[in-house]
């Protein structure tokens, strides 16, 4: 039985990793969550789940607990906005956090960070950290420096592509929120033929990898890339193209295409003109961009276990849309 940390309990991917730690494992779980009624789960009454009513900006509090008892950190808790706070979360608290850990008892370091800081070979992304909101730029500050951590080695770090996830007892993630807004401009979208592709995965399956490495110190060696001594292991299903997720949601929904209209960069920033739509530097780099792809991503499969969502078809019925 392992004694694991974790923080960000109270998020979409949290509950997902949370639940399945309880079902698929007899470890016992420290949940650092700043307010205990966010979290949703039915199962949490168990022995061996402790909440720790706190946040990371007073992580140094647990320093005893983390350098005594803890054999595996999750760090997933992040700050979205605000240059002040996600700095200090993102990147000062979370760094406190993982050098509180011993190395002489903690085994494995589960860092979340995301996709949007990597380029289409794995390496970091400058242009993440000169255009990205304060989450993106603070997700890069962070990666930068954990190689200069005492327990680099035992650091594996997350990278999430597009994440979808959500249902009753669980918090939905920003994207499957928004798929109510995709189908409702799905009759103006499935005109328009655009030149992008991208990956995603489902929380659950985010949930499943991690219980995984919980479990197991050795992964699949060519899935597994380094940064310094830090281990890096891009999350998402094979790349799609923005067309074929177009169609494959249309084909779900039994709406045809008879004709796209491809949507060139000149056009749509006429159209972006001429509907006043608000571009900050990063949407204007993504619009730019437009393959945010990666190098060898993983799903379950990639460790020999069972996909929870690989298809649109899947993740429209799992939205139930």
């Amino acid at each position: 039985m392992k004694r694991i940390f974790i923080t960000g309990a109270s998020g979409c991917i949290g509950h997902y990793i949370t639940e399945a730690l309880i079902q698929q494992t007899d470890h016992e779980l420290y949940l650092l969550v700043r307010n205990p009624q966010k979290l949703k789960l039915e199962c949490l009454d168990r022995a061996r789940v402790h909440l720790l009513q706190g946040d990371m900006s007073h992580i140094e509090e647990y320093s005893d607990l983390l350098l005594k008892n803890i054999d595996v950190a999750i760090v997933a808790a992040t700050a979205w906005g605000g240059t002040r706070e996600t700095y200090d979360i993102n990147v000062d608290k979370t760094l406190a956090l993982i050098n509180l850990l011993n190395p002489n008892v903690c085994e494995r370091v589960i860092y979340f960070s995301t996709a949007s800081i990597l380029d289409r070979h794995n390496r970091l992304l400058p242009a993440a950290e000169k255009f990205g909101h304060d989450y993106i730029r603070t997700k890069y500050q962070c990666f930068v420096q954990l190689s200069q951590c005492e327990i680099a080695d035992k650091i594996i770090a997350l990278f999430p592509t597009l994440v979808f996830g959500g249902d009753r007892d669980k918090p939905y993630s920003h994207l499957s929120a928004g798929l109510a807004d995709v189908i409702k401009w799905i009759d103006l979208i499935r005109w328009f033929r655009v030149d992008g592709s991208f990956h995603y995965i489902h929380a659950r399956d985010i949930a499943l990898v991690v219980a995984y490495l919980v479990n197991n110190h050795e992964i699949i060696p060519r899935r597994l890339e380094k940064d310094g001594l830090v281990q890096r292991l891009v999350l998402g299903n094979p790349a799609l193209t923005v067309d074929r997720a177009i169609a494959e949601i249309c084909a779900y929904l039994n709406k045809r295409i008879y004709l796209r209209i491809p949507l060139y960069i000149w056009l749509a920033n006429i159209i972006i003109k001429i509907f006043h739509i608000q571009m900050d530097s990063w949407s204007k780099f993504s619009l730019e961009y437009r393959h945010f792809t990666y190098q060898n991503p993983v799903t379950p499969v990639s460790f020999g276990l069972n996909n929870y969502c690989s298809t649109i078809e899947e993740l429209m019925k799992i939205s139930k849309v």
